[in-house]
């Protein structure tokens, strides 16, 4: 289990947040932190049961929510279907009443150039992360805005010196900071929370891992991404409406100034992929 985290958390007994590809890594440890802080939690994945290189599902999950104290709903949701999304939704507000944060984390990755992505690939991107956001945020709002909620998406800065190389996933990708920014905009004034979040380094996870992106020594845990959603919720909301956060930043703004707990091995350096120092090879080209 990991530790509590470095800063007082926010209370959320009574909430109920939805974690989009929470089957594992990121999405996972976001849930399970979530449920430590006191929320109920709406497990929302494709994967029922897992695999060799992805092992993990959404009854995992589930199971571990409730291990913690906490209630969870496991709905198997294909974000690329807005019939399923719209059902887990509904899902959601009829076992819980409320919904109160919306944690966009399911993604699809594919870092090549223009030549190296066909048209189902750019397709495949733009179905799961920003049009799948998308959805998810539509069938959403209403609960969100009954209850003055919180969304989240885990989505870069807005920076196009971040598309080089990987042109079609970026597009993706800075598509859900802008819905991000938009969805502030429009509601921000009924009391919506809007953000986007986002790692400057490179993270743990089977994404990195599976496409060999750096190895332990250059990342850092998914704990961070996870107590960076525990500061958003913590901060009052003129510190995140609108932005398009980094981890490392928003952690500052609840006092964390020291980042070695989240190293993957000790006396690591972790490779820095986006604001200041970052480093060539894996985001910025």
């Amino acid at each position: 289990m990991s530790a509590a985290p470095p800063f007082p958390p926010p209370d959320l007994t009574g909430k109920v947040a939805i974690v989009t590809g929470a089957s594992r890594g990121i999405g996972k440890e976001i849930a399970l932190a979530l449920a430590r802080a006191g929320a109920d939690l709406v497990i929302a994945a494709k994967s029922e049961q897992g695999r060799d290189k992805l092992p993990g599902s959404i009854h995992e999950t589930a199971a571990e929510v409730r291990a913690l104290g906490r209630r969870a709903l496991a709905v198997k949701t294909d974000v690329r279907a807005p019939e399923e999304v719209e059902a887990m939704v509904a899902a959601a507000a009829a076992e819980f009443g409320r919904i109160d944060v919306l944690i966009n984390n399911a993604g699809a990755l594919h870092w090549r150039s223009i030549p190296d992505t066909p048209p189902k690939r750019f397709d495949l991107v733009h179905e799961v992360n920003v049009r799948g956001a998308y959805c998810a945020v539509h069938y959403a709002l209403p609960h969100l805005l009954r209850a003055g909620g919180c969304v989240i998406q885990m989505s870069p800065p807005l920076d196009l010196r971040l598309l080089g190389g990987k042109v079609a996933y970026g597009i993706s990708k800075l598509g859900m900071s802008l819905l991000a920014v938009g969805l502030a905009q429009e509601w921000g004034h009924a009391g919506l929370r809007s953000c986007a979040l986002w790692p400057v380094t490179a993270i743990e996870s089977f994404a990195t891992i599976n496409h060999g992106l750096g190895g332990p020594a250059q990342w850092r845990k998914a704990a961070i991404l996870a107590d960076a959603v525990l500061a958003v919720l913590a901060l009052p909301p003129e510190a995140v409406q609108g932005k398009c956060l980094l981890d490392e930043e928003v952690l500052a703004a609840v006092g964390v100034k020291d980042f070695a707990r989240y190293l993957c091995v000790p006396d690591g350096k972790p490779l820095r992929i986006v604001g200041r120092d970052s480093s060539a090879g894996i985001w910025q080209s």
